[in-house]
C-alpha cells in the first residue's frame, strides 16, 4: 500500500499525505525510488565501504517504515546499478569495485527552480548539437525533423500538451548530429525533463504569446539545420532554451535572484510583462 507514496522525512519514508500549499513538487516518484536514493547515501555514510555488508530486508523495512516488497525493489535497484552484490548465504555487501552510472540528485525533479538547473546542463550540450546536425543531417534526417515539428502542432491542435513530441524533435536533432554519444546524454535528461515540461507547457498554454513564441523558435531551429547554417542552429536552439526560462519567469513560476540565478517566487500570480515580439529573419529559407 505504500508503494506509490513519497513522502520523506529525516531519512524516513512514510505514508502521508503532502500538506497544503507544497506545490513546488513537479512529480511523484515511487518510494522504492526515494528509498534507493537513501540507501545510497547510507553506503556513503561513516563506517560504510568497498565490501561492507547492507543490514537485512527486515532491519531495513524497519529503519524506513515500508514494506519489504519495497526494500527489495529498491535493492535490486541498487544491484542493477553495480552498487550491491548478493554473497549466497551471506547477505547483501557494498560491491568492491563500484562503477557508478551517471545519476542525479532525486530532488532535481522537486521544482522548477531544480529542472531550470537541468535545463542549464542541457544548454550546454544542446547548441552544439544542432550546430553539428546542420553540418552532418542527411536528407532523411532533415525530413524526420521536420515531421516531428508538425507533429508538436498536430497535439497542440488536438488537445495535447505536445510534451512526448517536443522531446521527439529534440531527439530526432540530436540522431541527426552524427554522434550516437550526444544522443544517450539527450535521452538521460529527459528522466529530469519530461514531467517537469508539462508544467511549462501549461505556463505557455495560458499565453498565445508564449505558444507562438515556442512554436516561432521551433521553426528557426529546423530552418537553421535545413539551410545547413550550423552557426544559426546554434544560436537558435540556444535562444530556445534561454526564452523558456524567460517564459517561466513571466508566468510567475521564476524570479531571477540577486545573483542572476533563477528561484522560485512566492506568488504565482503572473506578472504582467510580455516577450518581445518575435520578427522572423527575412534571410531565413522557407522549408
Amino acid at each position: 500500500m505504500y508503494d506509490n507514496l513519497t513522502m520523506m522525512s529525516t531519512g524516513r519514508l512514510f505514508n502521508q499525505s503532502a500538506p497544503a500549499g507544497t506545490s513546488g513538487r513537479l512529480v511523484t516518484e515511487r518510494l522504492s525510488d526515494r528509498l534507493a536514493a537513501l540507501l545510497v547515501q547510507e553506503l556513503e555514510g561513516p563506517g560504510m565501504g568497498p565490501g561492507s555488508r547492507m543490514p537485512t530486508e527486515r532491519q531495513i523495512a524497519e529503519k524506513h517504515g515500508v514494506s519489504r516488497t519495497v526494500v527489495r525493489e529498491a535493492v535490486h535497484q541498487l544491484k542493477s546499478r553495480g552498487l550491491l552484490v548478493t554473497r549466497q548465504g551471506a547477505g547483501i555487501f557494498i560491491a568492491d569495485h563500484q562503477n557508478r552510472p551517471l545519476a542525479f540528485d532525486p530532488e532535481v525533479m522537486e521544482s522548477v527552480e531544480a529542472v531550470v538547473q537541468v535545463v542549464e546542463v542541457r544548454r550546454v550540450i544542446e547548441g552544439e548539437i544542432a550546430a553539428l546536425a546542420a553540418q552532418r543531417a542527411n536528407r532523411a534526417q532533415v525530413a524526420n525533423i521536420r515531421r516531428k515539428l508538425a507533429a508538436i502542432d498536430a497535439a497542440a491542435s488536438a488537445g495535447g500538451d505536445g510534451v512526448d513530441e517536443d522531446l521527439e524533435f529534440h531527439r530526432a536533432i540530436g540522431e541527426a548530429c552524427g554522434n550516437p554519444q550526444f544522443g544517450q546524454i539527450v535521452a538521460f535528461l529527459e528522466q529530469y525533463l519530461r514531467d517537469a515540461m508539462r508544467v511549462t507547457r501549461a505556463n505557455e498554454a495560458r499565453r498565445l504569446d508564449f505558444m507562438e513564441a515556442v512554436r516561432s523558435e521551433h521553426r528557426a531551429i529546423y530552418d537553421a539545420i535545413a539551410a545547413r547554417d550550423s552557426a544559426g542552429a546554434r544560436k537558435r536552439a540556444l535562444e530556445h532554451l534561454a526564452n523558456g526560462r524567460r517564459r517561466l519567469e513571466l508566468g510567475g513560476l521564476l524570479r531571477p535572484s540577486p545573483a542572476g540565478r533563477p528561484s522560485l517566487r512566492a506568488s504565482t500570480k503572473p506578472v504582467k510583462t510580455s516577450l518581445p515580439q518575435h520578427r522572423p529573419q527575412s534571410k531565413r529559407r522557407p522549408a
